[in-house]
């Protein structure tokens, strides 16, 4: 018996860690937190017996300034090898500086960098009805990821976003339906990362 838990121990050390940092909308908001996309995530990389952990960090209503002050602490536990950045959407919201918020998501990108991890952007977008500050916000995502040569998802809500019926009441949170379509979405620009 110890010596099976011996052979089992090194497998156990060597997986790796994809740290999810996002809002609302891979916390599970309104859902089972086993249903939200970062869950699936897990049981994904299971069922192909891929070497990787995760760890959701999100949390409903953070902001970029809110995930930049938490990401130092969860990158000394979790030592990821990837960071998955799921957050701006908050920002965007209630209409804070297009500035401020780059500057948050750049400084966690060179933290997570720095660390040695490798970083997924996961933007989003506004209503129209936002103005030239939603032309502006979308347009900042692809901006970072280009001057932090990082990978980008441009849109994380993109497969559901005209789908009301994908949709909490609140119209805003996606339902444990669509989630599985979200992990199809950032799957293909997140595979590549998981070397």
């Amino acid at each position: 018996m110890l010596l099976s838990l011996c052979f089992l121990a090194p497998s156990a050390v060597a997986a790796k860690t994809i740290l999810v940092l996002g809002d609302s909308l891979s916390a599970g908001y309104g859902i089972r937190p086993e249903q939200a996309w970062p869950s699936l995530l897990t049981q994904r990389l299971a069922e192909r017996r891929i070497d990787y952990t995760v760890a959701n960090l999100s949390i409903s209503g953070e902001t970029t300034a809110g995930g930049r002050s938490r990401l130092a602490a969860a990158l000394a536990t979790h030592q990821p090898a990837v960071v998955v950045l799921a957050l701006g959407a908050n920002d965007g919201l209630r209409g804070l500086s297009i500035e401020q918020m780059r500057g948050n998501l750049e400084a966690m990108i060179s933290a997570a960098q720095k660390a040695g991890a490798r970083v997924l952007v996961a933007g989003m977008r506004l209503p129209p009805n936002y103005g030239p500050y939603a032309d502006q916000f979308v347009q900042s995502f692809a901006d970072i990821a280009k001057t932090k040569k990082t990978a980008l998802l441009p849109f994380l809500l993109e497969p559901v976003a005209t789908r009301p019926e994908l949709f909490q009441a609140d119209r805003l949170h996606p339902t444990a339906e669509a989630q599985p379509l979200l992990l199809e979405h950032v799957w293909p620009k997140l595979q590549p990362l998981l070397r």
